[in-house]
């Protein structure tokens, strides 16, 4: 009887040729399908801000709502991978292809750029029309709050910080995605993203696409003197979330630490056991 999975070797050997695969999508669609992939991310971004952010506004309930949050979250991956989209934190894992020669450095590069620039309007568009459909103000305005409070959190990490809480991220997201790839029906797919998605978002680890949301949305949201006040932050806080910080204090060290956890936790280290190493042996 054949076996519904694939073995961890199945999965590096399917991983390399799915690399080759999404370098070829033509430019255009790299970007429609990053597009897609950012938009879908961002709505399980607001999904799990919705569903948790009264736990979130309380530390006794804080772990609660990163749960719940967690819980909800993998939707996201879920639509990327069976509806179909180009996610540039799983494309790390396409590291592994170039490693077998069977991908050029630069093509890679140029599926990064491409997925993340469709990634970054994706996530913004949704950011937007959150904002503008005034659901921000949901719970006594405690939502837009709350909003407002991740985003400056994650606009004040230092820089080292937020690598290793990027690395610890995509080493998950990557895992999902890993596991994802090892099974040949939907369940078996959504069950293999469902658990590492839970992890980092429990964890409270540091996503360079989710945060294309959640930091957007919170620059936006202090437009509203309704929802500032309620957020009850310092001006000097305030200050300090806007598009400079957003841009130099959490996306570039969170998708460094993205690229690493992805790419090297994952994609080198099965390549070098189930590829390279098997190599290495034979001789």
């Amino acid at each position: 009887m054949e076996s519904n999975f694939l073995t961890p070797e199945e999965i590096t050997k399917s991983v390399v040729e799915t690399g080759i695969k999404k370098v070829r999508i033509s430019l255009r669609d790299q970007l429609i399908l990053g597009i897609l992939a950012g938009a879908f991310v961002a709505f399980a971004a607001e999904a799990s801000n919705m569903a948790a952010f009264n736990l979130f506004a309380r530390s006794d309930t804080y772990g609660l709502g990163k749960v719940l949050a967690g819980s909800i979250f993998g939707a996201g991956l879920m639509l990327v991978l069976i509806a179909g989209g180009e996610l540039f934190t799983g494309n790390s894992l396409i590291i592994i292809s170039v490693l077998e020669k069977r991908v050029k450095l630069r093509s890679m590069l140029s599926n990064w750029f491409f997925v993340y620039a469709g990634n970054f309007i994706g996530s913004l568009l949704i950011a937007f029309m959150m904002v503008q459909s005034g659901l921000l103000s949901s719970g006594d305005n405690m939502l837009g709050a709350v909003t407002i409070k991740i985003a400056a959190y994650k606009t004040s990490l230092s820089f080292m910080p937020a690598v290793f809480l990027g690395i610890m991220c995509n080493w998950l997201v990557c895992l999902g995605v890993w596991i994802a790839y090892s099974a040949k029906d939907v369940t078996g797919k959504i069950l293999g993203m469902f658990f590492p998605i839970l992890l980092f978002v429990t964890s409270g680890f540091e996503h360079s696409v989710a945060n294309m949301y959640y930091i957007p949305a919170g620059i936006m949201a202090k437009a509203y003197p309704a929802l500032v006040e309620t957020a009850d932050l310092s001006a000097e806080t305030l200050a300090g979330l806007n598009w400079q910080t957003f841009i130099i204090n959490n996306l570039i060290p969170v998708t460094l630490g993205n690229i690493i956890g992805g790419g090297f936790f994952v994609a080198v280290a099965y390549w070098f056991v189930y590829l390279k190493g098997a190599t290495r042996l034979k001789l």
